[in-house]
């Protein structure tokens, strides 16, 4: 059963512009896999899509075999826990420590003070901030900003995870280093889905990728495929 599917998922927004037109993929349980094409090609409509920010115009978005177009309501905060989201800024609060950061998804859940600091620091000892849960953003590094940020989106067992452009703002080195913290994610059954623009990165990577191209799927490679590409 795939973790995610597109079945000819068409999107256009208020004013007529199209900004995806009959896509369709599948994502399976444990993938890592790319997005990338053109600025406007389609690429963070087709993550909101998933996350729910938006809805699909026309055709299906299914996440564990589940039409995203009836889930409504309280349904919703019930499907994001299992998508955790990763930004190109972070969007982290700065007035809180990276701790209080990690844990909000969790506080908002509910969950009892001590299963929250459990999961909390084991999130952070294994992306290397346990030194650092104390500290707040504004005395951190890009990097360590970003890994934050993931840590956020994976405190609360994801099945998916989504990055949109999240080496963006970072130099070669640091995007390597998130890169490979993203690549270790599917052995732990997490599937993630990255959008990205950066050409050369895409295939060191040596990922699956989907291409778009002014809204349609323009092109899905296999990793066999994509020094010819």
């Amino acid at each position: 059963m795939s973790v995610l599917r597109f079945d000819n998922v068409s999107k256009q927004y208020p004013g007529g512009h199209v900004a995806l037109s009959e896509v369709s993929f599948e994502v399976q349980p444990g993938e890592m896999l790319f997005v990338t094409g053109h600025s406007g090609a389609g690429k963070s409509t087709l993550l909101k899509l998933i996350h729910l920010a938006e809805r699909p115009s026309r055709g299906a978005v299914l996440f564990a075999e589940r039409n995203l177009l009836k889930v409504r309501g309280r349904r919703v905060p019930l499907h994001r826990r299992e998508v955790g989201v990763v930004f190109q800024d972070h969007r982290l609060l700065t007035d809180r420590s990276v701790f209080e950061n990690v844990a909000l998804p969790l506080i908002l859940r509910g969950l009892r003070r001590g299963e929250i600091g459990k999961r909390v620091r084991s999130v952070l000892d294994k992306l290397g901030l346990g030194a650092r849960e104390r500290a707040l953003p504004t005395q951190l590094s890009a990097g360590e900003q970003q890994r934050v940020g993931i840590a956020r989106a994976l405190v609360g067992e994801p099945r998916l995870l989504l990055a949109d452009e999240p080496t963006g703002n970072l130099d070669p080195t640091l995007s390597a280093e998130i890169m490979a913290l993203f690549a270790a994610l599917p052995e732990r059954g997490i599937s993630v889905l990255v959008a990205s623009h950066d050409l050369g990165l895409v295939k060191r990577m040596k990922r699956r990728v989907l291409v778009l191209d002014h809204g349609q799927l323009a092109d899905d490679i296999a990793p066999e495929d994509l020094a010819d590409a």
